[in-house]
């Protein structure tokens, strides 16, 4: 996977997501951390897609995280803060946030990978990442 330098690297799960600027090149890869996201007002969103019944609080949770990251990968996107884009994620989340992406943020898109390696250390991923 090429990421570009200043690339946007967004590792998420349904419950958070770290993200990163990678201040290397295409080929050496160099992430730094700068924000980790929670789901957050939880009362005041709802979940991403339509749920089935008997679906519990924490699926609801997950998904609603989902919707508030895609949200916040549009504006930054519509607003110009990011050029490139990947995003790391299991697959059930990757699938919502894929879901909910306005074209500007899929055109910057340069890479997805459905794992999750948001509790990973740092060399984990960028190993990971390259291979």
């Amino acid at each position: 996977m090429q990421i570009p330098n200043e690339a946007l690297v967004v590792v998420a799960d349904g419950a958070g997501a770290r993200v990163f600027r990678n201040r290397g090149n295409d080929r050496d890869l160099m992430l730094h951390q700068f924000d980790l996201l929670e789901l957050m007002n939880m009362n005041d969103d709802g979940p991403s897609g339509s749920m089935p019944d008997g679906t519990d609080g924490y699926r609801i949770d997950k998904a609603t995280f989902a919707k508030q990251l895609a949200q916040g990968l549009n504006q930054g996107a519509l607003q110009q803060r990011y050029d490139d884009l990947v995003i790391v994620a299991d697959e059930k989340t990757l699938g919502e946030i894929r879901g909910l992406l306005h074209k500007e943020a899929r055109d910057r898109l340069r890479g997805e990978l459905a794992k999750n390696l948001t509790n990973s250390p740092l060399d984990d991923i960028q190993r990971i990442l390259v291979s």
